[in-house]
């Protein structure tokens, strides 16, 4: 009897903790900018996830952890899929931009379908850009 009675008081007080997590979350509502992984310099470095925001009129990546990549008159020079490889570490269904700075390696932001055509309004595509 009794260790039912600490099972419900326990079940109760975790519920009302998840359900107050919920609120908090639903009430600051969604982060801004651009969800995304990248990974700098293009091809060599790790995996990052991060977000593209602008700020000021020019675009920024910005990681959980670490310093701001400014991509201030980069253009976008490639769009392509994941290979088996990159899959791997991120989300196969995304769409892999390669981004030129003007001074500095190119990186690469992989984004979800539905998110390429607003990155690349943020980063103007270079020319001729094969998707």
């Amino acid at each position: 009897m009794f260790g039912f009675l600490l099972f419900a008081v326990v079940a109760a007080v975790t519920g009302w903790l998840v359900r107050r997590v919920q609120r908090r979350r639903a009430k600051a509502g969604s982060p801004a900018g651009i969800p995304c992984m990248a990974r700098h310099p293009e091809g060599r470095g790790r995996w990052r996830s991060g977000r593209v925001h602008v700020d000021q009129g020019a675009a920024r990546w910005i990681p959980r952890r670490g310093p701001a990549v400014d991509l201030a008159g980069a253009r976008a020079t490639a769009v392509r899929p994941t290979s088996v490889r990159e899959g791997l570490s991120i989300n196969p269904g995304s769409r892999i931009v390669t981004c030129a700075p003007v001074a500095g390696p190119a990186i690469e932001i992989a984004v979800m379908p539905l998110d390429l055509r607003e990155l690349l309004a943020l980063v103007p595509e270079a020319g001729d850009v094969a998707r």
